[in-house]
């Protein structure tokens, strides 16, 4: 499974990638979390608001930190 972060370095960003390696790593998610803040590599997602979670590719949340169960529950849609 393929992470993204998408998103600048304002501090949602940084605690939406803190909370997701977080839940990986404690679960032992076989994952790649991955940061993507050069804005030419976001605009490709089509996302204008930040920050943006992306699993294997589909852009799962946009424009809020999810809570740390809702992340666990949509990793859990994908193993």
């Amino acid at each position: 499974m393929e992470i993204k972060i998408l998103g600048t370095s304002c501090s949602k960003c940084k605690e939406l990638e803190k909370i997701t390696r977080e839940i990986v790593a404690e679960n032992n998610i076989n994952a790649t979390v991955i940061k993507i803040d050069d804005i030419m590599d976001i605009m490709k997602y089509g996302v204008l608001s930040f920050p943006a979670l992306v699993i294997n590719d589909k852009i799962e949340v946009k424009g809020r930190v999810p809570s740390a169960n809702e992340i666990k529950e949509i990793l859990s849609t994908y193993y």
